[in-house]
């Protein structure tokens, strides 16, 4: 059974950062994509980054410069350094292997308000 695990989440200050990491089990990840979703209330869920899994990233243009994604394929973990956290950046997170599709986590809440 594939399990998504998203930690890192919480209340932050505008300007702030924030790591969110996903651990994953029950699958060998190299050879999919991981990325990373979110949702605000009321929103549908958008594509914040991805990575391949040679490597190559890709990022929402309402992220560029501000967040970087990582994987380690050894760990079976995705990260997303978040930097530069406004409130249009609050919404839960998700964690995705393959796309659509794929496999998904529960999500985690960022928030960001002073």
């Amino acid at each position: 059974q594939v399990q998504l695990v998203e930690s890192g989440g919480g209340l932050v200050q505008p300007g702030g950062s924030l790591r969110l990491s996903c651990a994953a089990s029950g699958i060998i990840v190299g050879g999919y994509s991981m990325n990373w979703y979110r949702q605000a209330p009321g929103k549908q869920r958008d594509l914040v980054a991805g990575i391949t899994s040679g490597g190559r990233t890709n990022y929402a243009d309402f992220v560029k410069g501000r967040f970087t994604i990582s994987r380690d394929n050894t760990k079976i973990a995705l990260y997303l350094q978040m930097s530069s956290l406004q409130p249009e950046d609050t919404a839960v997170y998700y964690c995705n292997i393959n796309g659509q599709y794929g496999y998904w986590g529960q999500g985690t809440q960022v928030t960001v308000s002073s």
